[in-house]
């Protein structure tokens, strides 16, 4: 009988995959897209895309090199119940008469691209050419760390975050709310909808100054959700007692709700079917911030990359869908803001940062790489005069139409000069400053057969899936 069950299953499993795979067996290669707000994800993914389809500036990726890549066409999304990526919008929006940086992600999204390829070996020639579809998902950076809260209880996020908001200017007027309020008080409505507006009103302020750690992602983009109960919560010091029916109580059961019916779907129905992984990560704007941003990127994205389910993938688990990440990029964004000399440094810099989350991964049996990265290059290089002397800089368009020369300061070689201040709490980098500045997309005329300019996406799709190519 269990026998037969499992048998069963089986059998499902495989009619699924053949399904998702359009009624043959064509491999699918699911590749995750995540990061934390601002680092970039949409022009990763429409770079890419571009890139793809039009392979001239793509000469790292080996089954381009190889010419073996015969065509790449976009195709209709897998799942019907997704948002199609709106490549088409965000390429016209970097590359036209008037180019300007498309809409941040607000909502998961799907693309799906199909490879005919020929095989690579003595016998490839036999075979013939064969069809490789590569699925692009999209996450909302908000919802991404939200996944952390996934192993935590009410209580212990709740101490955690108002022990870190106390040091926060942006959180004063939450702090002294929450300060004021007594958990162990019958549950009133209109108090709960007080708190959760106020602390959604810091969010909002944290956000926009840069914040890597706010959660929970939803209030931030709620959508459908917005007013109801499982967005109506805030975190609240715990009282002596917290007797059924209090206020604390019934934060913690709204709290328990939001990661049961919002956290959890989204994490099995979308971040656990994913074989392959780019996290994406402003590491030059956190520097440009101070060691405290570094400090707080670090901390997050140790968090989030805890959720992660990687390891190999054998030919059981693909049939059953019970995916494993098996290959994980992670990619300081933004490289065009820096001279191609200092890339190393920057590269070094995101190792060091992920150091703890990377060691797990590949201990656990996935394959990692740290790379620094632009999916769409807003700048070229120069050299500029500073102090009589003559030093690498970039050039590009800023927000109100002139082209000016930047250079943000000397990155370490030796990335502890900025994780040890980072760790200890220090407010400012005591050698120097870093600075950046925000360059638009400048007016351009691709070459056929060109897609639009970056930095090392060849490089980040051989790693990523050029050995299923």
């Amino acid at each position: 009988m269990a026998f037969a069950s499992i048998a069963d299953g089986i059998a499902r499993g495989v009619e699924t995959a053949v399904a998702r795979a359009g009624g043959t067996f064509e491999p699918v290669i699911r590749l995750g897209v995540t990061g934390l707000s601002r680092a970039g994800k949409t022009v990763f993914i429409t770079g890419l895309v571009s890139n793809l389809l039009d392979r001239g500036r793509m000469g790292q990726l080996g089954a381009v090199a190889q010419g073996r890549i015969e065509a790449v066409y976009l195709q209709p999304q897998p799942d019907m119940t997704l948002p199609r990526f709106d490549y088409e919008g965000h390429l016209a929006a970097l590359t036209g008469e008037a180019p300007h940086w498309p809409q941040s992600t607000r909502a998961v999204s799907e693309l799906r691209l199909s490879f005919r390829v020929r095989g690579a070996g003595f016998l490839a020639g036999l075979a013939g050419p064969r069809v490789v579809h590569l699925d692009i998902v999209d996450y909302p950076g908000e919802w991404l760390l939200d996944l952390s809260l996934l192993d935590r209880s009410y209580g212990d996020w709740a101490e955690a975050v108002l022990e870190r908001l106390a040091k926060r200017a942006e959180a004063a007027e939450f702090m002294a709310v929450a300060r004021a309020e007594d958990g162990a008080l019958p549950h009133d409505e209109g108090r709960a909808q007080a708190l959760a507006a106020c602390y959604t009103r810091y969010l909002l302020a944290a956000q926009a100054l840069g914040r890597s750690d706010c959660t929970p992602g939803r209030f931030l983009l709620p959508g459908d959700l917005a007013g109801s109960p499982v967005l109506t919560f805030a975190p609240l010091p715990r009282p002596a007692s917290v007797a059924r029916g209090s206020l604390w109580r019934e934060m913690e059961r709204r709290y328990d709700a939001y990661r049961a019916q919002v956290v959890r779907p989204f994490f099995r129905d979308h971040f656990a079917k994913v074989d392959r992984q780019v996290v994406l990560a402003d590491v030059l704007g956190a520097i440009h911030r101070g060691p405290q941003a570094v400090d707080e990127l670090r901390r997050v994205m140790t968090e989030v990359l805890a959720a992660f389910r990687p390891g190999r993938n054998g030919w059981l688990s693909r049939v059953l869908g019970g995916r494993r990440v098996e290959r994980i990029l992670f990619a300081a964004t933004k490289a065009d803001h820096l001279h191609h000399s200092q890339h190393g440094a920057l590269t070094a810099i995101a190792t060091a940062l992920l150091r703890e989350a990377k060691d797990r991964a590949e201990f656990a049996g996935a394959e990692t790489m740290a790379m620094s990265l632009a999916g769409f290059r807003a700048t070229v290089e120069d050299e500029a005069l500073r102090e009589g002397a003559a030093v690498p800089v970039v050039r590009g368009r800023v927000a109100d139409g002139r082209v000016v020369a930047m250079y943000p300061g000397r990155l370490p070689d030796d990335p502890a000069r900025l994780l040890v201040p980072a760790r200890a709490g220090a407010e400012r980098w005591l050698e120097a400053e870093f600075g950046l500045m925000a360059f638009e997309p400048a007016r351009m005329a691709l070459k056929p057969g060109d897609g639009v300019p970056h930095i090392r996406l060849d490089r980040a799709a051989e790693f990523l899936f050029g050995d299923r190519l």
